[in-house]
């Protein structure tokens, strides 16, 4: 036992993550008035950090492991077993320098054009008299994104069916009963699909174009000079479409920043790319997203008086970090002007997790994210014009990912 660490009461807190959600941590976090504490999941001791010094120690991959971190049911939903977020050390690097060779200026330039492409198209092709639901309408928009960018053909695909398949990998990982199950069935036709042109492109059956994901990662090959196992490869494929995917909950959270938030909305009328930045960086800091990242202890250890003991369950609250006190004036108002001049670390701002792209665990498409939230905030505030019906724009804490209830309703009337 770790002599000195602030303990939550009771045994197992399984069923308060549950109930709690996203503010799990923080509650804790306030009432032992600490940063870091223990508590029991599932049985099993667990550390929880919050906070940019605690993600600083979280991140340093000689004290702390991913292999064997991520919980079964969410390996059999939202990441696919064998993918990059599970490896450690050289393995790791290769694989998420495989990632990293996708991310560079011509590839967000090219992420841009395709955002505003598939917006534009999108509404164009609407009944006038509809009202769209912004989150089911961004699941589809965001699958044309990634499916272009990474080089996968939707033409002989049913795009909506294909969306609902995606968005099932990340809304069913924290799911009980029904929805998890419906979340596996997802992810076995997603990696189905994605296998068979993966083993298309290796056996010259599909032509693809070199330069994209699909090509570079079917003919990826690893530390032992191998390609990788169709089945690694497909998880990985997913691993890009799905997150892009994914952006469809933070494009929810625009469209209610918009509505919760009209004195800085107004702000964005032909704003530059500076400013819609800052909008959409308060977006990711002050609604939830990702609520944890896991890790295991890796060696026994001691910092600041705790003993670390190799194996030992270890939660990042990403959510709380984001708002904490110590890194964050006023961390409960939404303030997209806070970003102007602002000095951003590895650890001090973490929506997609922290730590360094190229050698760490951090999100590698970050970048694309910011480039998605950024372009679809630029049509919403100035390309097109809609109407905001009554309806209910909240979401609950313990729903992950957490969306308004009823996934942010427009009324369209022109497309500028």
């Amino acid at each position: 036992m770790n002599s000195n660490m602030p303990k939550d009461s009771g045994f197992d807190k399984t069923l308060s993550i549950l109930k709690e959600g996203y503010e799990f941590v923080m509650n804790r976090d306030k009432e032992l008035d600490t940063n870091i504490f223990e508590t029991r999941v599932l049985g099993e001791k667990t550390i929880c950090l919050t906070g940019s010094e605690q993600a600083e120690l979280f991140y340093d991959n000689t004290r702390f492991r991913r292999s064997d971190a991520a919980p079964a049911r969410v390996q059999k939903t939202l990441f696919g077993e064998g993918g990059v977020q599970g490896l450690d050390g050289d393995a790791h690097k290769n694989r998420k320098a495989m990632f990293m060779s996708l991310m560079d200026n011509k590839a967000m330039d090219e992420i841009e054009d395709l955002t505003e492409k598939y917006w534009h198209e999108f509404f164009a092709e609407i009944n006038w008299n509809d009202t769209v639901e912004l989150y089911e309408a961004a699941k589809v928009v965001l699958l044309q994104v990634a499916c272009d960018w990474v080089g996968v053909s939707l033409e002989d695909e049913d795009i909506e069916t294909r969306a609902g398949q995606i968005s099932d990998l990340y809304e069913s990982p924290a799911a009980l009963g029904i929805q998890h199950w419906k979340g596996r069935k997802s992810r076995s036709e997603a990696e189905d699909w994605i296998q068979g042109l993966i083993e298309g492109v290796r056996n010259g059956e599909i032509e693809a174009d070199k330069d994209r994901a699909l090509y570079q990662f079917a003919m990826h090959k690893d530390l032992d000079g191998e390609l990788l196992d169709s089945q690694i490869a497909t998880v990985e494929l997913l691993n890009l479409i799905r997150p892009i995917n994914a952006i469809s909950v933070w494009v929810a959270m625009i469209g209610l920043a918009l509505h919760e938030h009209p004195e800085a909305a107004e702000k964005l009328q032909d704003a530059n790319q500076e400013q819609l930045e800052w909008f959409i960086q308060e977006v990711r800091r002050y609604y939830p997203f990702f609520p944890v990242a896991v890790a295991r202890v890796a060696i026994d250890f001691e910092w600041q008086g705790y003993e670390f003991k190799e194996g030992t369950l270890t939660l990042l609250d990403l959510y709380g970090t984001n708002r904490h006190p110590d890194d964050w004036s006023e961390p409960e108002v939404f303030s997209p002007e806070r970003f102007e001049g602002w000095q951003q670390t590895p650890f001090n701002f973490i929506p997609q997790g922290g730590g360094s792209y190229d050698f760490g665990h951090r999100c590698a498409g970050e970048f694309i994210t910011i480039v998605v939230m950024r372009t679809t905030l630029d049509f919403l505030v100035n390309h097109l014009e809609f109407e905001v019906p009554d309806q209910d724009f909240s979401f609950e804490y313990n729903d992950i990912p957490a969306v308004p209830n009823d996934k942010v309703k427009i009324k369209p009337t022109r497309l500028k």
